[in-house]
């Protein structure tokens, strides 16, 4: 059974001209269901992430300015979004949605998340969109409960996962792996457990070239008993902030390949949606439908 965490208050509203695509929360899930990849008994709506699990990750400082709305125009102009509650109890849901995906995964093999994916957020700030790491705070949560005792991230979205990073730098039981563009955002880079920088407009072919070196040896070298997957759509030569130049195909082949790893080797895998800008929406959509059919398809295999 595929689980999908969705919920309404992903499409939270940003003000008019805002260039974050906050549409493809909502459209994503109604073309899994028109084209009939998905049903609604597919889709869950996740609880409201709790205090104890926040601060198990991010400072008691930070968390009282977020639920206070007390950022500083600066902390707010960092995360780039104009703060409010509905957008704290977004992230709330959202990080507590890749919880309950990680449980769902480990309950039927893969689980997805329609958001998430925040992995620009630190222990002390938010940026890039980010204010909580869900990546972290739902490893943090396996590891806890023993529900896992050696977590990969693996971390395929165009922009490093600095926070991410950066939160898990001494925790050795948790192996961040970022495949990113070397000339991106962030301009600083934190320093994951294995960082593969990429040139700009790399293609299909050196993309997957190595991340089929790179990934197999992670996984027979660390050998994870669990995956977070950030499969960001960003890395699409049509993206607005990417860099890179992936085809839709070439994404798609990426998001098997890492599936594949996982499900034959009976690693859970759960996924968080991360990034995509690409001018035109149906692009954004079609990229990112195709990790959840590719997900299906080998489900079912």
């Amino acid at each position: 059974m595929l689980k999908i965490a969705y919920d309404p208050i992903y499409h939270h509203p940003l003000p008019t001209g805002h260039r974050f695509p906050m549409d493809k929360y909502s459209l994503l899930p109604q073309q899994l269901l028109y084209e009939g990849t998905c049903t609604e008994a597919n889709f869950f709506s996740p609880g409201l992430l709790s205090e104890v699990q926040i601060l198990r990750t991010h400072q008691e400082e930070y968390w009282w300015k977020l639920k206070n709305l007390k950022l500083s125009r600066a902390e707010e102009r960092r995360t780039g979004f104009p703060l409010s509650a509905l957008l704290v109890e977004r992230e709330r849901r959202i990080n507590q949605g890749t919880i309950e995906t990680a449980l769902y995964a480990i309950q039927y093999g893969v689980s997805l998340n329609i958001a998430g994916g925040t992995h620009h957020a630190y222990t002390n700030r938010g940026e890039g969109f980010c204010l909580l790491n869900d990546i972290a705070i739902a490893s943090h949560y396996l590891l806890d409960q023993n529900l896992a005792q050696r977590i990969l991230v693996v971390d395929l979205d165009v922009h490093q996962g600095n926070g991410t990073a950066e939160i898990m730098a001494k925790e050795e039981r948790v192996f961040t792996f970022s495949m990113h563009g070397e000339k991106n955002y962030p301009l600083h880079k934190e320093k994951s457990d294995l960082d593969i920088a990429l040139d700009d407009q790399c293609s299909d072919a050196q993309y997957l070239r190595k991340l089929h070196y790179y990934l197999p040896k992670i996984l027979d070298q660390f050998l994870p008993d669990f995956i977070f997957f950030q499969s960001g759509v960003d890395v699409l030569a049509t993206d607005k902030l990417g860099r890179l130049g992936l085809s839709k195909e070439g994404c798609k082949s990426r998001d098997r390949f890492v599936f594949e790893n996982a499900l034959q080797r009976k690693i859970p895998i759960a996924v968080s949606m991360g990034g995509g800008y690409s001018t035109k929406i149906s692009d954004i959509i079609e990229a990112h439908a195709n990790t959840f059919r590719v997900a299906l398809d080998l489900m079912h295999f």
